[in-house]
């Protein structure tokens, strides 16, 4: 057996036990709160992908400003466009997952995002706008769109532009954004 495979059998046959003895001694509790306190210090975060990844949002509300269509498949995001990228979970507990976000605005070098889901409980939410199935998503399920929050996307952060949502549907999210969140 090569070195890998020692490792590998080690692995296997110790790591369980030396897992379980790393979470009764904290360790592991410790290492998390290491690194959320220096991804918290301007340290880029990412997912293990070498991206960043999304981590910060905000009521949307705090965010207004002018939104545009303005969609180009062009390699750089714009307003109009969903794209996919890392979005950690609102718990801040460095577990998240790779979603659709419709991009509203830019800040800098930070994309102004709405999240998508294709949860149907969201129907009922107001805060949560259908916006219908699109290619998007691979099953071809209605989306929702949560307006309440804007998520702060590092460009960096993108992993593929997804599609372009048709004007009249982001018209109807921009106008909600206007008479409710106070965009212009």
């Amino acid at each position: 057996m090569g070195t890998w495979g020692t490792v590998f059998s080690l692995a296997k046959q110790h790591g369980p036990k030396l897992y379980r003895e790393l979470q009764k001694s904290g360790a592991i509790d410790k290492g998390k709160a290491a690194l959320q306190q220096r991804l918290g210090s301007g340290a880029p975060a990412d997912n293990g992908s070498g991206r960043p990844i999304t981590d910060t949002f905000r009521a949307t509300a705090d965010r207004a400003r002018a939104i545009e269509y303005s969609p180009q498949l062009d390699g750089k995001a714009d307003p109009g466009e969903i794209v996919w990228t890392w979005v950690e979970f609102e718990e801040h507990n460095g577990e998240g997952k790779d979603r659709p976000v419709l991009v509203v605005g830019r800040d800098g070098t930070h994309l102004l995002g709405l999240m998508l889901s294709s949860q149907q409980h969201r129907r009922d939410d107001a805060d949560w706008e259908s916006i219908g199935s699109g290619t998007w998503d691979s099953e071809h399920r209605e989306s929702f769109i949560r307006l309440d929050r804007v998520l702060d996307v590092p460009e960096a952060g993108i992993r593929r532009e997804g599609a372009i949502l048709s004007r009249d549907r982001f018209d109807r999210v921009a106008g909600r954004l206007r008479s409710e969140y106070h965009w212009s």
